[in-house]
């Protein structure tokens, strides 16, 4: 287990609601609704209303719970119009909005104009906007991290139209009513480990003597088989058991078939990666009476005793980069350099999954867990009978992802060391302080 912190400066902002009010109008994510637009109090005019046409769309439909989704806000028409009493330059228009979040999370997120510099063609043909006429179209951009999967909505919100020139005043547009959905996301969650795993009380036994097995990880009150394994087959040896309300089994297992060579544990009819744990190494060691030795010999027996799998970390703090307040991005950092020492021989493999909790800063703000990715590394030290193979770089997560793991063989064994680059994505406008979390790291 190891504690991350990270330095960190964009969280979104207090949640909001969207409700689906009425139908998209014109293009795909677009709507009306009806707005009440109020110009700078130096502008001496009355408050405008009317309908604004919005359009709401995303670099991305079907996200990953941990991606990170980039909102573009357009309004298309407005009942805002010049307050500058003069003709207003076409460069000179900067908007700033929020897009409501709902559906399977809530909030709402910041999105922003481009500040206009220069003469951009910002209205047809770049022509100024006279004073008292309605104010030309604008883009708004934002981002926000997907922290629950299923269908998230997002609709359109309040508006601030910012001139620039020749004086520096904004007009401020409110719904008037709930907007309407604009465009829906559907989330899928995280691919989740199998942490579903067996430990035995002995190794190697006689054949028709009992082996203490415990599994864990398996659904609380299911029936589970804990059953003996040669290579890919099962063999004859096999008793069911319940798990608990914490989903951990106790059970003893006669081994009486010679070929078992390893013990798993499963829900359901038949082992399979997904309801089963990986096999546990046991030896069957079936006494043979040999002839006498003929005089003037001797008889030499040694036994090579199967040992454990275990695991040692550098450290148990991991120092993350800092990012800039208003900026976020990424926060670069390493994992404590692990070994694992796999001596029990047999036929198991192993694996080691990682999980990360949220990450907590001043004040109970968090940053996702999701928002971890790493991009792992594993070597065999020379003369390991077993491959190593990394896990897949990624999202970490609460759920957990595989960091490294070595397969099932006829004989596996050896010194691995294990390492991770890891990047934590902070959003734009975190508050500045130190943000931390806890990595667990799980071997089986």
């Amino acid at each position: 287990m190891a504690v991350l912190a990270a330095a960190a400066g964009g969280a979104l902002s207090a949640p909001a609601a969207a409700e689906d009010a009425g139908p998209a109008v014109g293009l795909p994510g677009q709507v009306e609704f009806p707005t009440q637009c109020l110009p700078p109090q130096e502008a001496g005019l009355p408050p405008a209303d009317g309908p604004t046409a919005a359009r709401i769309s995303v670099d991305e439909p079907a996200p990953r719970v941990g991606d990170t989704v980039t909102v573009t806000y357009q309004v298309v028409a407005t009942p805002a119009v010049n307050p500058t009493g003069g003709d207003l330059p076409a460069d000179a228009l900067t908007p700033t909005g929020r897009v409501l979040i709902a559906g399977a999370q809530s909030g709402e997120v910041t999105v922003v104009g481009v500040e206009r510099r220069g003469h951009l063609p910002a209205v047809a043909g770049g022509e100024p906007v006279p004073a008292g006429a309605p104010l030309p179209p604008v883009t708004m951009t934002g981002t926000f991290t997907v922290t629950e999967p299923g269908e998230i909505t997002l609709a359109p919100g309040a508006y601030t139209l910012h001139t620039g020139r020749p004086l520096g005043l904004d007009t401020v547009c409110t719904a008037a009513a709930a907007p309407p959905v604009a465009e829906r996301l559907t989330a899928t969650p995280l691919p989740t480990a199998n942490l579903r795993r067996v430990l035995l009380a002995s190794a190697h036994g006689k054949p028709g003597d009992k082996v203490k097995v415990t599994a864990a990880g398996f659904t609380p009150g299911a029936t589970v088989t804990v059953a003996g394994r040669a290579g890919a087959a099962g063999t004859a040896d096999r008793v069911a058991a319940t798990a608990d309300e914490l989903g951990t089994v106790l059970a003893e297992l006669p081994v009486s078939d010679t070929a078992t060579t390893a013990v798993v544990a499963y829900e359901g009819a038949a082992w399979s990666s997904g309801l089963g744990s990986g096999p546990a190494a046991y030896a069957v060691v079936d006494a043979v009476v040999d002839a006498a030795p003929p005089p003037g010999t001797q008889k030499l027996t040694a036994t090579v005793e199967p040992g454990a799998l275990g695991m040692t970390q550098d450290g148990e703090e991991i120092a993350l980069g800092a990012v800039a307040y208003g900026e976020g991005g990424s926060a670069p950092g390493r994992i404590g350099t692990v070994t694992v020492n796999d001596a029990r021989g047999g036929p198991a493999g192993w694996s080691l999954i990682g999980k990360v909790t949220d990450f907590t800063g001043p004040g109970g703000v968090r940053i996702p867990g999701a928002s971890l990715s790493w991009t792992p590394s594993c070597t065999a030290e020379p003369g390991s009978p077993s491959p190593c193979t990394a896990g897949s770089a990624g999202t970490v997560g609460p759920e957990g992802a595989v960091l490294a793991s070595t397969p099932d063989a006829a004989l596996v064994g050896g010194t691995f060391t294990v390492g991770a680059a890891v990047s934590l994505q902070v959003p734009r406008y975190t508050p500045p302080g130190a943000y931390s979390a806890v990595l667990t790291l799980t071997l089986s």
